[in-house]
């Protein structure tokens, strides 16, 4: 487990944007495409702003989301509204970049399997992806992955996730610990806190917990 550690969200975006675009160079220098997995939520939006000024070759890449509320596209509390809002219109991309969870017209364990499918049919063999960022909620949560709902033995890609507030579809935690590169991104001083209370327990409960502590940095905020 690495950390980099800034005084504040600035200092902070800056060298995560420095280091996505040596990824992305050396990803097109091997003349392979980088894929990115988007973290939802509110944590990621000036994150998304200031990357979308990156000097790389938007064409190389292709977008993913590690989890997505079962709500229309439209919806703010839509993870692919965010990014889009955020990020996506600042940046010269095509559709077929955009690998996004369909929730619109399509039931909850449907849009499961074709989400599942879509990642299978991109890889074709290992699912490994590059960059995998991750938010942090105050319960511990990455993802939609949320205490006593780990499912960290489970074979399957993506499973559906029942909550109070909003349905939702993940990628499982297996999948993302065999990404390249993961990112956790606290950018409040709240949730460094939150996670060194979780890091300094004894038992392992909770999701962020149980992240593959040899790829996974910690960009945070002291």
């Amino acid at each position: 487990m690495k950390f980099v550690r800034k005084k504040g969200e600035k200092k902070l975006i800056e060298t995560f944007v420095n280091e996505f675009e040596k990824i992305a160079r050396d990803k097109e220098r091997s003349k392979q495409r980088l894929s990115f997995v988007l973290a939802g939520g509110n944590s990621p939006k000036r994150l998304y702003k200031k990357l979308s000024k990156a000097k790389v070759n938007w064409n190389n890449i292709d977008f993913f989301w590690g989890d997505e509320r079962f709500v229309p596209k439209k919806s703010p509390y839509s993870n692919f509204y965010l990014v889009k809002n955020n990020f996506f219109k600042f940046i010269q991309i095509n559709k077929n970049q955009i690998y996004s969870i369909n929730t619109e017209n399509i039931n909850l364990k449907k849009a499961v399997k074709l989400y599942g499918k879509k990642i299978r049919k991109y890889f074709k063999k290992k699912i490994i992806f590059d960059i995998f960022l991750l938010g942090m909620g105050d319960d511990g949560h990455i993802a939609s992955i949320f205490k006593y709902d780990l499912h960290k033995n489970s074979n399957k890609i993506v499973r559906s996730v029942t909550r109070k507030d909003f349905k939702r579809i993940t990628i499982n935690l297996k999948i993302i610990n065999k990404s390249k590169s993961i990112f956790l991104w606290l950018n409040t001083k709240k949730k460094t806190e939150i996670f060194y209370k979780i890091k300094n327990q004894k038992k392992r409960i909770l999701p962020v917990d149980f992240l593959q502590k040899k790829k996974v940095k910690i960009y945070c905020i002291y």
